[in-house]
Formats: C-alpha cells, sequence, structure tokens
C-alpha cells in the first residue's frame, strides 16, 4: 500500500514485480550516467571553451558517440525483452479467475468452481469502517491463495476498462468481445488494491480491484462458505 510523501513504487508482492522494480532501477543508473555525463561536457566545454578543431572534427569522438548508444540501447533491450518474455509466460496455473469490467464495478468468476462467482463494488465514503480505505475498498475482495500461480483472464462487457493492481505488477486492458490474459504469482499473503487504469467513463475513478492473498487452507475454507451462500 502506498504511503503519505512516498517518492517510488510500492512493495514488490510478487516475483514479477520485483523483476519490474530492478529493471526500474537499472534503467534509472544508466539514465543518471547520461545525464551526469552531458552535464559535465556542456559544463566544461563553458568553462574551458572546449570548441578547438581537434574536438569539433575527431574521427574518435565520432565513433565514441556512436558505439556508446548503441551499447547503452542493448544494456537496456536486454533486460526489458526478458521481463517481457516472463509476463507473456503462463504455465499451468493453479486457479483461473475471470474479471468482467462493467460501468463501474468488476466482476469475477473462479471458473474452476461451478458456482462461485460475486460482483464487486466499491464501498460508499459513508459506509467504511475505520481503518479501511477510501475509494479503495470493495464489499467482496478477489481472494486468491498464496504462492500459488494464477491466471487471470480479463474482458469488459460495456466500454474499455483496465485490471491493474500496481503491487503485484499486472496491469491489462479489458477490451469488450475480447479475452485477454495475464498471470502473476502473490509471493506474501496480504491484500492489495488497485484501480481501473482506463478512461472509462464518469465513475471511472470508483471501481477498486482489491485482492486478498491468504493461506491455501484459508482460501479453500472462503470458497466452501462462498458455495454454501449460492
Amino acid at each position: 500500500m502506498a504511503h503519505p510523501t512516498q517518492l517510488g513504487f510500492q512493495d514488490a508482492a510478487s516475483p514479477l514485480m520485483e523483476e519490474l522494480l530492478h529493471f526500474h532501477d537499472h534503467a534509472l543508473m544508466i539514465i543518471f550516467m547520461i545525464s551526469a555525463m552531458v552535464l559535465y561536457i556542456i559544463m566544461t566545454m563553458i568553462t574551458t571553451k572546449l570548441t578547438d578543431t581537434y574536438i569539433l572534427d575527431s574521427q574518435e569522438i565520432e565513433i565514441i558517440w556512436t558505439v556508446l548508444p548503441a551499447i547503452i540501447l542493448i544494456l537496456i533491450a536486454l533486460p526489458s525483452l526478458r521481463i517481457l518474455y516472463l509476463m507473456d509466460e503462463i504455465n499451468d496455473p493453479h486457479l483461473t479467475i475471470k474479471a468482467v469490467g462493467h460501468q463501474w464495478y468488476w466482476s469475477y468468476e473462479y471458473t474452476d468452481y461451478e458456482d462461485l462467482g460475486f460482483d464487486s463494488y466499491m464501498i460508499p465514503t459513508q459506509d467504511l469502517t475505520p481503518g479501511q480505505f477510501r475509494l479503495l475498498e470493495a464489499d467482496h475482495r478477489m481472494v486468491i491463495p498464496v504462492e500459488s500461480p494464477i491466471r487471470i483472464l480479463i474482458s469488459a462487457e460495456d466500454v474499455l476498462h483496465s485490471w491493474a493492481v500496481p503491487s503485484l505488477g499486472v496491469k491489462m486492458d479489458a477490451v469488450p468481445g475480447r479475452l485477454n490474459q495475464t498471470a502473476f504469482i502473490a509471493a506474501r499473503s496480504g491484500v492489495f488494491y488497485g484501480q481501473c487504469s482506463e478512461i472509462c467513463g464518469a465513475n471511472h475513478s470508483f471501481m477498486p480491484i482489491v485482492v486478498e492473498a491468504v493461506p491455501l487452507e484459508h482460501f479453500e475454507s472462503w470458497s466452501s462458505l462462498m458455495l454454501e451462500d449460492t
């Protein structure tokens, strides 16, 4: 969960988000080095007037500023492609959940169970209890077992939506008439919050996503109770 004055990302709750954080830090260090080098060259040219013929027409300088950017691009591209491959890899999920976006709430269907499904609406501000987060709490949470590969099938019934949970490293568009899929593993127990990340209408900011990761035995108890209620 984000906290006041936070400047960076939320703490990673999945291996995929950990990889994304590492890549962010890796790319940021490269940007810092490029910025420092360019600033140093500019300040040097201003203070010492390095504008002689050797600097302006040097073959060695032209080789450096042609080869160096190519190397930098390779250093960025290789880990980026690796993470893209990991994000698309879905191997033997333990649980499949279908998330359908509506104006303006989410519906969840646990496809491995015959009758397990529910709608998830935002809790109005006047109905919140102490400790709950305004605009982020939902009346029904999407409960998943911790440390289990989860596949999410994402679609929409009316307009474009986007199912996004930052701490899990998940963000996928919900498109009417199309079924997108993504996968993640919750590495620890907890409650993780997200919101629709597509401008889907007047109440776009009022369709939160709440994912609760619990131990497997707690998930089995929850699913049994939900099936009994239906």
